[in-house]
């Protein structure tokens, strides 16, 4: 290490102990080369970009960061920069590193700022659909039964399957939570966890809850990972973790023991594995394993920054545990991971807990990457929405991303911190005033941030959110887009679903696309009109 650079990561060691400081400008910085250098190779790699990928993707992996807009996406990428003790403006997340970007615009049919049941549907299924249903048209009015049958629309998971690929799912939220349960459920209602938390109504009209859904609908998937336990079991059952925690009890209202009808509709001669603890998953054979369902929480998994490493697994560990499984098969899978609890720290106003969420995400996303190879895997990272969260107030570079800004209000001369909420339960009023948060301890994992409006809940914003994607046809992510776009992308270049004809068959590379035929018209309509 260079003097120069010692010193900086010196004074940004104290930056951070402080939460705010003066600027750091790194020496090498100063020169203007560096930059033209650092531009130049940018510019020879996007050039190199013009050779396109237009291989069959055998495997489709989709990374969903529930409720990471791009401020969150930037904020992380500080975070994870100052984690391993850089400044963090100029770090890169593994999703930065992807070629192809895209924005996604995540309106619900019936919501300018939308909800994660109807987003998942447009991501997963590949129609836009009322806020609250998940699975089904727009045709459904939310927690109305009635309007289901009929208005039903599947998933890319579900296409997938019936290709002969394998398919996982992987959440740090409940397994029957909105983004999974829009991969394998048809409901009105995206709290219909359990049969316990329907409508008298609902139930006697025949609709079934999300939880019993998973278990029928697709009852092959391969890779099922979360939380979600107790609405597995029947009502008031001891949760084998937290004993006689009523939060934790069994919730089912039919008696059924879902994990039981889960093993009973796996063939004999399968290995199919039920955990619910870091230990029995990490001590797999995964050699041994066709089918496994981890339910390692009665509810949502612990946030990143509270896991017990002992009894719950990161993000990380239960992707590359899906991976290993799921490419056994010779004819690919599709694996959805979500990092679902970025979405509730932010509802929380925790925007540490959510930055760590994103993060861990981020890292997960790393991994998949060692485990597959660009040449066959489309990968892409995305939301469903954005978050009423931002950070400004011209704090100085290699700030605390948790920090102060660097001068008080002129207003109120109260100091505040980077982060803030448009809305949210962070809002608080100390004798008639802003309260002051140089008296708080802001740098706390569960310190939620203050917001211009008071609300228990911090809302969703309504902004487009980035779509990052690489490998296999990865190059149609491009521009603006409808959200319900995505799964079509994937679906073409895996060669599945139900459009077919842009594929056509090999006998020794199987189904390759095809550039379709109208492409071909318009190049021989361009030439004509060259000639004549």
């Amino acid at each position: 290490m260079s003097r120069s650079s010692g010193s900086t990561m010196f004074l940004l060691l104290l930056c951070l102990m402080a939460g705010t400081c003066l600027s750091i400008v790194p020496e090498k910085e100063k020169n203007p080369w560096y930059w033209r250098e650092q531009a130049q190779r940018t510019l020879q790699h996007s050039l190199k970009l013009q050779n396109l990928n237009t291989n069959v993707a055998r495997n489709v992996i989709l990374f969903l960061g529930d409720g990471m807009g791009v401020s969150t996406v930037t904020a992380a990428r500080i975070l994870k920069g100052q984690l391993h003790h850089k400044l963090g403006e100029d770090f890169q997340l593994e999703m930065d590193k992807f070629p192809f970007v895209a924005l996604s615009k995540t309106y619900n049919t019936n919501a300018q700022v939308p909800d994660s049941a109807g987003t998942a549907t447009a991501y997963l299924c590949g129609v836009k659909s009322n806020e609250g249903t998940v699975g089904v048209s727009a045709a459904v009015t939310r927690s109305q039964c009635n309007t289901t049958k009929g208005n039903e629309v599947t998933s890319i998971l579900r296409w997938a399957k019936d290709a002969g690929k394998s398919v996982g799912i992987v959440t740090t939220t409940r397994v029957n939570h909105a983004t999974p349960s829009a991969a394998y459920a048809h409901s009105a209602d995206r709290d219909w966890y359990s049969d316990n938390e329907m409508p008298p109504e609902a139930l006697n009209q025949g609709c079934k809850d999300i939880a019993y859904q998973l278990m029928h609908n697709i009852p092959d998937i391969e890779v099922i990972m979360g939380g979600g336990r107790k609405y597995m079991f029947p009502k008031n059952t001891t949760d084998v973790e937290y004993g006689d925690d009523p939060k934790a009890r069994g919730t089912r209202l039919d008696g059924q023991v879902l994990i039981d009808v889960w093993k009973g509709k796996k063939p004999r001669n399968k290995n199919a594995h039920y955990v619910w603890n870091r230990m029995q998953l990490m001590n797999l054979d995964l050699n041994n394993v066709d089918y496994l369902l981890g339910l390692f929480e009665p509810s949502d998994m612990v946030y990143e920054l509270n896991r017990n490493n002992k009894t719950d697994p990161s993000l990380s560990e239960m992707v590359e545990v899906a991976i290993k499984i799921l490419r056994k098969n010779p004819k690919g899978f599709f694996l959805l991971v979500e990092g679902g609890r970025i979405d509730h720290g932010h509802h929380e106003g925790k925007a540490k807990q959510a930055l760590h969420e994103a993060v861990e995400m981020d890292r997960a996303i790393g991994l998949a990457g060692t485990l597959t190879s660009l040449e066959d895997t489309l990968t892409v990272v995305t939301a469903d929405h954005s978050h009423v969260f931002t950070f400004g107030g011209y704090t100085p570079r290699g700030n605390s991303i948790f920090g102060l800004a660097p001068v008080v209000s002129d207003t109120d001369n109260k100091p505040y911190t980077s982060i803030l909420y448009g809305n949210g339960p962070g809002y608080k009023v100390v004798a008639g005033q802003r309260e002051n948060v140089s008296t708080v301890d802001y740098a706390h994992d569960n310190y939620q941030a203050q917001s211009a409006v008071p609300l228990s809940y911090e809302t969703h914003g309504g902004e487009d959110v980035a779509v990052f994607a690489k490998g296999p046809m990865a190059h149609l992510l491009h521009g603006v887009q409808e959200q319900n776009y995505i799964p079509h992308v994937m679906a073409y270049a895996s060669c599945i679903g139900s459009i077919m004809d842009h594929c056509q068959s090999h006998p020794s590379a199987g189904l390759a696309p095809q550039p379709a035929l109208f492409s071909g018209l318009l190049t021989l309509l361009l030439l004509l009109s060259l000639l004549f």
